[in-house]
């Protein structure tokens, strides 16, 4: 290369550098709820100065788009979502071992770095639950449900919403609660007949307790912090714990297999399962229950006066 080629070339790597052309950029799959997927990605570019490119799909979804990329992966990071189908990446080598500091871990999200080699990191813990709509349940007088088998009434022919396993981690997670609790073979015949009751099968895990808040359906079936948004937010809800007991997820945060942005992806783990990252999620109503909650300030007992 003569002087005048080397010149010309500085001068291009000196242009890109100023106009940000090679910024750092990572790709983030997000199944989380959108809102909570959206903030993360604004505090993230703030506190680190790395753009997120993200886009919200369900658990199943991803799974099956990372197959089909494996090797020549467009996404970098995989957050949120149930942590089975994060255990079924690792299984087939589609994530890889985080690098992260993933130190002081409680035991449900030590239990999923073990289980999965390192690849998939425990974010935090929600129970399955019901929720209805209470003046929908008034206005057509039903009773109201208060265990996985009330789901089962010929009363509620048509009244219920649950999401599809085959897209869902919130509906595989169901299954899996069912079976465990009533075994295989009641548990799936539970399954048939709380599904001869249901009126639609969603492909998202949240649809069904939005659907019931809104009046669209009398009952839905979910996560019970999602739930809990919806009756802040004023709908006319009613959350149950099903009698018999309940299952709940392990959400999870992997890194794709083959990444070329390796330390941006290391840094978007370390920073989802920081106290303070995940405290935020209060601000757009995520009310799950944290890999790593906020520290309390000690507070000093008060000094007792009078006689003895």
């Amino acid at each position: 290369m003569n002087r005048k080629h080397t010149i010309s070339a500085l001068a291009l790597a000196a242009a890109f550098g100023a106009s940000g052309a090679f910024a750092e950029q990572l790709n983030v799959v997000c199944s989380n709820e959108q809102a909570w997927c959206d903030l993360m990605t604004q505090n993230f570019k703030i506190d680190t100065g790395i753009d997120v490119a993200m886009v919200r799909k369900s658990t199943g979804e991803v799974l099956a788009q990372i197959r089909a990329e494996a090797g020549n992966p467009k996404v970098d990071v995989w957050w949120g979502g149930t942590g089975d189908p994060h255990l079924i990446a690792a299984a087939e080598g589609l994530t890889q071992a985080t690098t992260a500091d993933v130190g002081g871990q409680l035991g449900w999200s030590l239990n999923m770095t073990e289980m999965s080699g390192g690849r998939a990191v425990g974010v935090l813990v929600g129970l399955l639950g019901i929720i209805y709509n209470t003046e929908v349940l008034a206005a057509k007088g039903l009773t109201v449900p208060a265990c996985w088998s009330d789901l089962a009434r010929p009363e509620y022919r048509g009244e219920v919403q649950v999401s599809n396993p085959n897209s869902s981690g919130t509906a595989y997670t169901e299954l899996a609660t069912l079976v465990q609790l009533f075994g295989e073979d009641e548990g799936f015949k539970l399954l048939a007949a709380i599904g001869a009751n249901v009126n639609q099968y969603t492909k998202s895990g949240s649809a069904p307790g939005k659907a019931a808040a809104r009046g669209e359906t009398t009952i839905g079936i979910g996560f019970m912090h999602d739930m809990v948004k919806l009756k802040k937010d004023g709908f006319p809800v009613a959350i149950v714990a099903p009698c018999e007991g309940t299952g709940y997820e392990v959400g999870a945060v992997s890194v794709i297999a083959g990444t070329p942005n390796l330390a941006a992806a290391t840094r978007w783990v370390e920073y989802v399962l920081s106290a303070e990252a995940q405290s935020r999620g209060l601000e757009v109503g995520v009310y799950n229950i944290p890999r790593t909650p906020p520290r309390l300030p000690i507070l000093t007992p008060p000094t007792w006066q009078g006689s003895s």
